[in-house]
Parts: structure tokens; sequence; C-alpha cells
């Protein structure tokens, strides 16, 4: 009896398991696709306006924006909402640096949040007014547990990408797509896929 029943608990285990990862991935697919959508659409007015001077050694921004995404914690999905304050320094006209914030909740349970702090080389490619760009970042991850019961920090690292769009010499509107890996977590390594849409003052030299 003992045996049947803990046959029938993996089976169950693993379906949820599976239908988890399967949401995941789709949300994951549904991200990247928007993201496409809105470099693309943005592409279209790019076309016809003159281009802005490219960004040049030296340059700075300094932005902020509103995250939205999920991750998954012992097989239940998490919908997240929250904020974000990057800085970017450009290191040549192709690459340079980024340095990251984010703070997001968890929608169905307030007491739990996301915190990280990460830095790390970004490269991108100034096309016109759009500026798509490739990441990677290391950094630190703070998870606080429901109810409050711990406050735990875990190494992680994470890639990305996104698109800039230059609104005005000193102003850049941001699409940016982060996928992230907390190391160490219980339970699995947690996977936060995370967009903000924000925009950034942008320093010349």
């Amino acid at each position: 009896m003992n045996v049947s029943r803990t046959k029938k608990l993996a089976r169950l285990c693993q379906t949820r398991y599976r239908s988890r990862l399967s949401s995941l991935c789709l949300n994951h697919r549904i991200a990247m696709v928007l993201l496409v959508a809105l470099v693309c659409g943005l592409s279209i007015p790019a076309l016809g306006q003159a281009a802005p001077t490219a960004s040049r050694p030296g340059d700075l921004q300094i932005g902020g924006g509103f995250t939205f995404g999920n991750s998954t914690y012992n097989f239940n999905q998490s919908t997240l909402r929250g904020g974000n304050i990057y800085l970017n320094f450009a290191r040549s006209t192709y690459w340079g640096g980024e340095a990251d914030f984010h703070q997001v909740k968890d929608s169905n349970d307030s007491t739990v949040y996301e915190q990280s702090y990460e830095v790390g080389p970004r490269i991108f490619l100034p096309r016109g007014r759009l500026i798509p760009y490739g990441k990677v970042l290391i950094g630190r991850g703070v998870y606080n547990y429901s109810n409050n019961v711990a406050n735990i920090a875990y190494n992680l690292y994470t890639y990305g990408g996104g698109v800039d769009y230059t609104l005005t010499p000193t102003i850049n509107l941001r699409a940016d797509y982060e996928y992230q890996n907390w190391l160490g977590f219980p339970l699995g390594t947690l996977h936060p896929n995370l967009i903000t849409i924000g925009a950034a003052f942008h320093f010349r030299k």
C-alpha cells in the first residue's frame, strides 16, 4: 500500500512539475515575442528620421522603469510587479557597462519580494534612433520568504537584452528583458523572467 501511494505521489509531483515548466517556458517565449514586436514597431518611425549622434566613449545614462514578470518556486508560479533603476556607461561606440537594481513583489503574497543588484558588460549597436543591446550581469539577490520567515541573499547571474530609443538628445526610452539565475536556491534554482519599460536621462560627454 505504501509503495502504491509513493508511486502515485511521485507521478503527481512529476505532472505538476511538467505543467509549471511548460507554463514558465511559454511565458519566456511570450516575453521575447513582445520585446521583438516592440523593437520592430519602433523601427518603422526611426527609418524616416535623422539619426542622432551615436553613443560616444564617456556617455552616461541613468534611468528607471516599471518591471513585471514571473518566477517559479516550489512548483508555484508567482506573478511579479515592481521597479528598476539602471545606469549605463559607454566605454566605446559599441560596448560599455551596466549596473541594475530590481525590486519586485509577488502579486499573490505581499510578504514575498525579490531584490537584485547586478553589474556587468553591455554591447550595443546604434541604428539611427534605435540602440539594440545585449548584456551579461552578475550580482546578488535577496529573497524575502512568505510571512517574513527568512531574508536570505544568493549569488546570481543574468543574461538579457533590449532596445533603447532616442526620444530626444537627452531622453532615452527603454524596453528590457532579463532572465535571472539564482544559485543555491532551495528546491532548485530560481529563474525570474523580468520585463522593464522605462526611461533614462542621457548625459553626453
